[in-house]
């Protein structure tokens, strides 16, 4: 099985750099053309995969190394302010403590990308992760 990252079931007190959150679009794989949404904070990366699983999260090496056994490529990287810091960091608390079924278009990747952002005060919206939407 390819390399997804590490489940993070609880952050405990690991304050992650939310001064530095950008929207990350990679390759998707399969049958999937329009990619797949990650969150980065910092050095951290977050993202969901799986029908009904909890989310995964994966350091810089991490994610060279998820690139390269998935086959996939970074298309996308998007600054991403954030004005409540400590609210991105409650929400990703919450949602590593719990599974995230996957229900394809209502509940997927892009969407757990955008709740992390909203806990933030952004207002980010991912209308589309496919790629050619964002040329």
């Amino acid at each position: 099985m390819a390399y997804l990252g590490e489940h993070l079931y609880s952050c405990r007190v690991i304050p992650f750099e939310w001064s530095s959150a950008h929207l990350i679009i990679v390759s998707g794989s399969g049958p999937n053309m329009c990619g797949h949404a990650l969150v980065n904070a910092g050095l951290n990366y977050f993202h969901v995969d799986g029908l009904n699983d909890y989310p995964w999260m994966m350091d810089e090496g991490g994610y060279k190394r998820y690139l390269r056994e998935n086959r996939k490529k970074e298309l996308h990287r998007r600054f991403v302010p954030l004005k409540n810091h400590d609210g991105a960091q409650r929400k990703i608390e919450q949602l590593s403590a719990q599974r995230w079924r996957w229900l394809l278009i209502p509940n997927n990747c892009a969407a757990f990308v955008e709740e992390v952002f909203s806990a933030g005060g952004s207002k980010e919206s991912i209308l589309s992760n496919c790629p050619v939407r964002w040329k």
